[in-house]
């Protein structure tokens, strides 16, 4: 399977980081190919700008939007690895989102009715956040950032959500939450072979 990798931390040292790295690890492991977009280490432009909506609208899109959009027609797999900041995507990721699931790529619209154009590919979103998702859970935060991520980009772009982790305490997390995240995750990207050889 062809695995595309999508992430944004800027620190080097973070939870998140210490996520991508055992994502490639169990990819590699199990024969899986993989590429990896760090946003932030390719510096990415996240302002969708007026001249990228002039574009879209008639199919045209810059050159490092177009170089994104290859990567995720290549991939059969889409991992999508971020912090939820503010009780969303980080800028950086949500001006790719902007720019890079464009109108005629991610999505487009017959008759007035919505098509998602991602489709027969899966996504994987791993996600941390500070609060415990117990308070989440009692403010309506799942519920918001179900609809926001999940319903409102993701299916909408007709990708299939096959896991969407929401790792809490982030900030205060111990070595057991860690060692447990990390058996999380890695069990999602063992193949059916080396689940056999157990």
């Amino acid at each position: 399977m062809k695995n595309l990798i999508i992430y944004a931390h800027p620190n080097s040292g973070s939870l998140n980081h210490f996520f991508k790295q055992v994502v490639v690890e169990s990819l590699q492991e199990s024969g899986q190919e993989v590429v990896i977009r760090d946003l932030n280490q390719i510096n990415f432009n996240p302002v969708l700008s007026l001249e990228d909506m002039n574009g879209q609208r008639m199919g045209q899109v810059a050159d490092d939007v177009k170089t994104e959009q290859d990567f995720i027609t290549w991939a059969d797999r889409i991992i999508f690895i971020y912090p939820i900041w503010w009780a969303g995507m980080p800028a950086i990721i949500k001006g790719y989102i902007d720019r890079v699931f464009s109108y005629g790529f991610a999505y487009r619209y017959d008759q007035g009715v919505q098509k998602g154009l991602l489709t027969a590919k899966e996504t994987i979103i791993i996600n941390s956040h500070g609060k415990s998702n117990e308070e989440y859970e009692a403010i309506g935060m799942s519920k918001a950032l179900a609809l926001t991520s999940d319903t409102g980009i993701f299916t909408y772009s007709g990708l299939v959500i096959k896991q969407h982790f929401y790792f809490d305490k982030a900030d205060r997390a111990s070595v057991e939450n860690i060692s447990e995240w990390q058996n999380q995750i890695k069990l999602l990207f063992e193949t059916k072979e080396q689940i056999l050889n157990i």
